[in-house]
Formats: structure tokens, sequence, C-alpha cells
């Protein structure tokens, strides 16, 4: 009977169906399971996304953080479809008030519930109470951009000049359409509610130089103790020895001239610099009388304004005396490679530093009876220089030249006598410190430094010569992080774009004179000093012609040469600022290309300006348009709302 049962073929095929059953079902219900589970996956992102730039574009426009999370699950659930909310949870976390425009993070989780796994499951023998599948999903949405813009606005004379197809002044064109500008951004930034200073604005007009603020006259930036290389150009410390006065003398000492004697008062010992000179320079302000009594003049006081040195008088008169001058706030360029780029300030490396412009008396004798005796003690020789403000030292040499009378340093511890001539306006040692300082950057969405952006713009002034490298370079640094000013987010930061906007009207200049037989200045006294010194270490080449290409003569003193040099400095400038990621943007005004000079002039402009990210050229649709704007006094203000457009598409939702 066995043996019949085992030969029996009868039900064979049902008996392997039902054993081949179970692996095809758990096939099939994985099969089916998967895809339901790609398919929910999918749905659960895709509704992650669309809520995440939808949620983003609520943030922007400026609602609360409780809304704004509201927003984002209601939108998430209702983009669903066939998954239940029930089984998603949704985690917002809202942008950091810190980095850029901010960065909207939404996070989902999917919790899916196999149809037939369970099933399958028992069929194999595996029952399991827990067949769920969990699912995580993550979507970052980059709010718009924030943005640091410095306005670098030309102020030189010939912005005073009737802007072409109007009847207002150039000045008064820049002033409305940069204030247009400001505006336009600000309104944007005020819907950034969920990130800190979203838009910054400085201002930073140029002219001949740059003016920082004299409040910066204690900072560590500025070479306090004299150690830069051009702390002392033009100035003759030597003739100031012990064997001529050894109560108040100077001494070199580790390269730095340094106060010696007790005529100094609390500054013995101090170094010399050019914040010692303007204060230290004196002028006998007031005179009171006092009859029938000979009378003690105090010359020099100490910190403590406390008399150190003084003299008996008669007639009987009481003088005060005051600082002639103060500080305004100016510097002169770095020595190269620093006065192209935005290098931090060093004292390990003195050239780093910045040093108050001084523009030195020049030679001739402005007011000339040092001891009130009525008797002149020198005559008057001026050699046809401008910057006459102060005296000439009288006694040694009998006749000294042109050169010595300017660069000895004896002469501005001269005390000025009362009633003496006056220098001529805007003759001092401030000379070429034309323009109102640099405002840094300034939040738009808050009214009071939006005001101070404003009133920055209204008190610009043309006067002066144009250096277009010199004020781009300090454009470049409101917006760095670097110090001087450090108002900049890091330079390394994502989401946040840095722009310097820089319009002028005409080309670089620099005023040459042709004095090569008396002080050999070769130049009025600017940013870059006088072309006539030459930069120490570097042969016989003058500061401005340090680095520049052999199209510049190291030893042509004129206005074109200078031109020459200020151009290719403005290249090497402009090539330094976007390769670090500043983008630039350049604006001529009333410039045609039909006059030689100003055609040079636009094509420098343009070859310094960025590339667009967004538009292309008009004439090469292969190649993004450049970022300059050749503007006429009537199309200035169509210009500056096209800046403002291209600055608008830097901060789109992305």
């Amino acid at each position: 009977m066995f043996r019949r049962f085992v030969r029996d073929r009868r039900g064979n095929y049902a008996l392997m169906t039902v054993i081949t059953m179970v692996p095809l079902m758990g096939g099939v219900a994985l099969a089916v399971d998967y895809s339901e589970l790609v398919r929910q996956r999918q749905e659960t992102m895709n509704a992650l996304d669309a809520a995440g730039i939808a949620t983003a574009r609520q943030l922007v426009s400026g609602v609360t953080d409780d809304a704004a999370k509201a927003y984002a699950k209601n939108f998430f659930e209702a983009n669903l479809n066939h998954v239940k909310p029930a089984n998603t949870t949704l985690t917002v976390t809202l942008p950091s008030n810190n980095i850029g425009g901010g960065t909207l993070v939404l996070e989902a989780g999917l919790k899916y519930q196999p149809y037939f796994l369970p099933a399958a499951a028992m069929l194999i023998g595996k029952a399991s109470s827990n067949t769920e599948v969990n699912i995580t999903a993550r979507s970052e949405v980059r709010l718009k951009n924030t943005l640091e813009v410095a306005l670098v606005l030309d102020n030189s004379g010939s912005m005073s000049t009737l802007g072409s197809g109007t009847g207002q002044k150039r000045i008064d064109l820049l002033k409305a359409a940069s204030r247009q500008l400001i505006d336009s951004l600000a309104l944007q930034a005020q819907q950034m509610k969920q990130v800190t200073k979203p838009v910054q604005f400085s201002v930073v007009p140029f002219s001949a130089s740059v003016n920082v603020g004299p409040t910066h006259d204690g900072d560590s930036w500025m070479d306090q103790d004299g150690i830069s290389p051009i702390q002392h150009e033009d100035f003759d410390w030597t003739k100031m020895t012990s064997s001529n006065d050894s109560n108040k003398y100077a001494e070199k000492s580790n390269g730095v001239w340094y106060k010696r004697g007790d005529g100094w008062g609390d500054g013995k010992d101090e170094p010399l610099t050019r914040f010692s000179l303007y204060a230290d320079m004196t002028v006998e302000s007031g005179r009171e009388e006092v009859p029938n009594s000979q009378q003690y003049i105090c010359d020099v006081y100490n910190k403590k304004n406390k008399c150190t040195e003084g003299h008996w008088t008669d007639p009987q008169y009481i003088y005060t005396t005051s600082r002639y001058a103060s500080w305004q706030g100016c510097v002169e360029a770095r020595p190269y490679p620093y006065n192209d780029d935005d290098t931090t300030p060093d004292t390990a490396n003195p050239a780093t530093l910045f040093v108050p412009m001084f523009a030195p008396d020049e030679a001739g004798t402005l007011w000339r009876d040092f001891n009130r005796d009525g008797t002149n003690d020198v005559s008057s020789v001026s050699y046809g220089y401008s910057n006459n403000w102060w005296a000439d030292w009288p006694y040694d040499p009998a006749n000294p030249t042109a050169k010595q009378r300017q660069s000895d340093m004896r002469k501005y511890f001269l005390i000025k006598p009362y009633g003496s001539a006056s220098a001529s306006s805007g003759d001092g040692p401030n000379a070429a410190c034309t323009t109102n300082p640099i405002t840094p950057l300034k939040d738009v969405t808050v009214a009071a430094e939006k005001k101070q952006l404003d009133d920055a713009i209204d008190a610009m002034a043309p006067t002066g010569n144009t250096n277009v490298p010199e004020g781009l370079a300090w454009g470049w640094r409101t917006v760095s992080s670097n110090e001087p000013f450090t108002e900049g987010r890091p330079n390394i930061e994502k989401g946040n774009d840095k722009v310097v906007i820089v319009l002028t009207d005409g080309a670089n200049t620099y005023s040459a004179i042709s004095d090569s037989f008396y002080a050999n200045n070769e130049s009025t006294y600017a940013a870059y000093g006088y072309t006539g010194l030459t930069y120490p270490g570097s042969g016989s080449v003058t500061r401005l012609f340090m680095n520049t290409s052999t199209d510049v003569g190291k030893t042509t003193y004129t206005d074109a040469n200078y031109t020459a040099a200020l151009d290719e400095q403005m290249q090497t400038l402009c090539a330094n600022a976007k390769a670090s990621n500043i983008l630039v943007m350049t604006v001529s005004l009333d410039l045609v290309e039909s006059k030689a000079s100003e055609k040079k002039a636009i094509t420098a402009l343009k070859a310094c300006a960025s590339d667009s990210r967004f538009r292309k050229d008009p004439t090469d649709p292969t190649k993004p348009a450049k970022l300059y704007w050749n503007a006429t006094g009537a199309t200035l203000s169509q210009s500056f709302k096209e800046i403002a457009d291209e600055l608008s598409n830097l901060r789109i939702v992305s």
C-alpha cells in the first residue's frame, strides 16, 4: 500500500501550487508595497518642496514666525494627495538671523504601513507586530540674498557743471539718483523680517582723496607710532638736534623719530608723527593787555595745560595760544600693493597702516615777524608755491633752498604770532582734503540709519581733482569685513552680495607742476603725496608709478602720465576686487566717445565693471552684459533704476 501511495501522482499539481504560492504571493506583496512606498515617498517630497517655496514667499512678505509655521503645515498637508496627513510629521526651522538671506529648513517624516507585508510575513512563518516603514525627507530654501552696497561718488570740481539735457548740476542729479536707489532697495528690505540688516549701504565721496573721518585718529589701523615708510616723506627732522636746542630736539631710533628733551612736556619720548604735528602747531589766538607791568608769556603747554616754557615781554600783553589746525580725516594712499586691496592693517607690516594726510607748508614765508618786535626776521621768497600757510625756518642756513624751506621741521614748532597774516582759503595741512567723511554701512530698514545715508548724500559738494581708484579702494574696504571698517558681514559668508558702485564724470587727474629747479615736488600734494618723491627702496620710482607698465614713464611728470598711472592702478584694483567676489558696477556721467580722453575713461570704466549674472550683452548674446552704464544728465535716474533692478535680481528666492 505504501508503494502504491508513493507511485500515485494524483493531486501533485495542487500540492505544488500550494507550496509555490507562498513565495509568489510574498513577492507580489512586496512589489505592491514597494510601489506604494515609492509613490507616497515621492508625494511627500513633492509636498515638502512646494511647502518650502510657498513658505519662503510668506516669510519675505513679512508674516510672523507662528503664522509661517502654520502656513507651512497647512500647505504641506494640502499637497500630500494620497498620503494621509496623520502618517506624516513636519518640522519647520526658520531662517537664521545671522547668515546671509537665511535658510528655511523643512523636514518631513512619513510612516508607511504596508498592505500585504504582514500577511506575507505570516506565510513564511515570521509574523511581526511591527512592519511599519519610516522615511524622512529634508528641503532647504535660501531666502533673498542680503546686500552690502558701497556708493562711491565723484565729488570733484567738474561735478558742479550742468548735466547734459538738464538745467541741474551734475552733483544734484547724482544726489537725487542715489537717494532713489537707496529708497528702492529699502522698500524691498522692509519685507525681510526674518533677517537682520538685509540691505546695507555705505557712502564714499571722493575727489583728490578720501576722508575716513577725523574720529579715527586713535584707531590701531592708523599709523600711531610713525613707522609707516611714507610717514616722513618730505619731513627733515635732522635739523632738530640737541646741539641746536637740548631742551627740545628729535632723535631717530630703530627707524622711528622721537621727541627728546624736557621742552616737550608730557610728550617727551613720544614718537614724532603727523598726528603729533597737528597737536603741536600753535598760534597766539588772543591777547589781553595788562598795563604798567611786565608780563610772562607761556610758549608751551603740556597735555595737562600746564606751562612748561615761556618768556617775559614788554609791552605787557598776555597771549592765549591754541592749536593751529586739527586733522580733518583724509588719508594718503598706501604704497603698492596695499593701495589696490583691502589687506588688514597690521603694525607687523608698517606699509599696511594708513597715514593721515599732511600737506607741507610750501616754500615761501606767510608771516615773518617771529619775535613780535615789529621787524621782519626774514624776507619773503615764495617761488610761486600756492600752499604757503606757515613760516619758513628763518635762521640756518642763511639762504635756504626751496626744498629746505619746505622740509625743515623746526618751523612747525614756532608759535604763530598774534595778528600775523592768515593762509589763503583751502591752504594748510589739510589741503587736498575736500570731501566729507565716509559713511560706513548702514541698515536701510532702520529709519535713523537711512537718514544718515540721505544726509551724507545731501552734504556732498564738488571740488578738487578726480582719483577714482582711491575712491574705489575705500568703497571695497567699507563692504569688506576686514579693518578699517568692519560693519560688513564675513567675506566668506554665503547668501550675501558685496557690491561697489562707482560713478565719475571724468578721467583720473593728478595736477603736475614744473618745479625741478626748486623743491622738485613735480605735483601738487594729494593722496599719493608729491610725485617728485621716490618711495624708499624703489630706486627712482614714485608711489604713483609703482607696479605700472612701460606705458607709464617713470620719470615723466605730466598730467597725462599721471592719468595713465591712475588708470592702471584702477585696473589692478578692479581685478583684485572682482577676484575677491566683489561685484563692481561702474557709471560714467556725460562722457562722450568722440573725445579721446573721455573715450579712454569710458574704456577704463567698462573694463573695470563685473559681468552681469542675469543680462546678456545685446551685441553678443553669447556673453554676459557688463555692469557699466554710460549715462547723461538726463538719463542718470533711469540708469540708477536699472542698477536697482540688477541688485533686486541678486536677491530672488532660490
